[in-house]
């Protein structure tokens, strides 16, 4: 087989030691690519972050659904896994991971039995959460059947005069409820602590009220006796308000009864959209995070080629719909790099912007006489990492020469 039948593009790879260097043509464009060394800087800010607060980081997976960047996770100090179905704890369990919070609630016969599935390994830690009696009645006769046993965070919901509005229990009886239906399978459910996703909520003050009555009720299970884990469990936090829970959980995590456990799952790739945003917020209102050094730093980019110049005023870039997110915001043009001209990329010009995908294609705004040809390559900034991944089934990390030093798989 030629090297041109084995190079790489979405779904098609060969050992990562070839060594493909994007800039030497050994790669098929478009590509989903991260940089290695801010990946790294990525992974040690955010550990030192947890460090400085006490808190315990479980990062949520389904962001790129990718246990080589889990074990990376893992390695860097993360305490588990965090998933959102049953499909996705049995890619992490499959993959070596031994704790995994399944951050949503489970339903369904075959979504109930492979979890089910996975508690027969004694070695695996497994977390579900539950707003309901009757979810938890679900869970309850499956587990008993298989004479099995699983941990269980219950889930809060703002409360009713709040804005946000998801799953969880919104008000003291529905709180009641669950614990209620628990308590009736014992032996086979267990009351592990407390749950809640504050990023329903788009107001500081609102999420801090939320996250001090998640704090006010962990305490007051503990005082009850209602939870069987020692230390109990609380846990909140998407990419979005992680300093804030930090901030207002710490003290109870230093008190040593309950692990905070936070699940931003963003962090390891970042972006250059939504959560730059977000965290240029965190910089400005945490008094910890701008002593770490450089901020997170966009890892996740996407090369694409320039196709076509139909007008003096638009390029055509081969990218579209199907390799990049557009959900938060369009992808931004970052680097330029010609082959015949350039030893490295280039900053691509400020005023280039994207004006819109199609499946395949995407529309690049340039302006007349603009050093732009058809054959470039120019790597693109992304916004909402978890819409980018879930285009790929195999992502370049790259060193700072631009060489491939790992193909990571997904699994989505």
């Amino acid at each position: 087989m030629s090297d041109v039948g084995v190079k790489l593009h979405k779904g098609i790879g060969r050992d990562a030691a070839a060594r493909w260097n994007l800039l030497a043509g050994d790669v098929m464009f478009p590509a989903a690519v991260l940089d290695a060394r801010r990946m790294q800087h990525n992974l040690d800010w955010m550990r030192a972050f947890i460090d400085a607060y006490g808190v315990s980081l479980a990062p949520h997976g389904k962001t790129t659904m990718a246990p080589a960047l889990f074990k990376r996770q893992i390695d860097a100090g993360a305490w588990g896994i965090t998933v959102a179905t049953s499909q996705q704890a049995q890619v992490a369990a499959a993959h070596g991971i031994d704790t995994i919070l399944i951050a949503n609630q489970i339903v369904g016969d075959a979504n109930i039995a492979a979890i089910v599935d996975l508690l027969a390994d004694p070695a695996l830690r497994l977390i579900c959460i539950v707003d309901s009696a009757a979810g938890v009645a679900l869970l309850g006769e499956a587990c008993r059947a298989a004479d099995v046993s699983l941990d269980l965070l219950v889930e809060l919901a703002p409360e009713p005069d709040q804005s946000g509005f998801r799953t969880g229990v919104r008000d003291a009886a529905a709180l009641a409820g669950v614990l209620d239906a628990v308590a009736h399978w014992p032996g086979h459910l267990h009351l592990a602590g407390v749950e809640f996703y504050e990023g329903v909520l788009s107001d500081e003050a609102e999420v801090r009220r939320f996250i001090r009555r998640a704090v006010t009720i962990t305490r007051d299970l503990l005082a009850t006796g209602r939870i069987a884990r020692t230390p109990a469990i609380l846990s909140g936090a998407g990419s979005a308000w992680y300093d804030v829970v930090a901030e207002e959980t710490a003290a109870l995590a230093k008190a040593g009864d309950v692990q905070v456990v936070l699940r931003p799952g963003c962090y390891i790739s970042h972006d250059d959209g939504l959560y730059r945003i977000a965290q240029e917020q965190i910089l400005k209102r945490n008094p910890v995070a701008p002593s770490f050094g450089d901020a997170l730093l966009p890892a996740l980019r996407i090369w694409a080629v320039v196709q076509s110049i139909p007008d003096p005023a638009r390029a055509v870039i081969a990218m579209g719909k199907r390799d990049v997110a557009f959900d938060a915001g369009l992808p931004r043009p970052a680097t330029l790099f010609r082959k015949a001209r350039d030893r490295r990329p280039v900053d691509a010009p400020a005023h280039w912007a994207v004006t819109g995908l199609m499946d395949q294609h995407a529309y690049l705004a340039i302006t007349p006489g603009d050093d732009i040809a058809v054959g470039d390559v120019i790597a693109f900034d992304i916004s909402h990492p978890c819409l980018t991944f879930d285009k790929w089934r195999r992502v370049l990390v790259v060193d700072e020469n631009f060489t491939c030093v790992e193909v990571v798989e997904t699994f989505f």
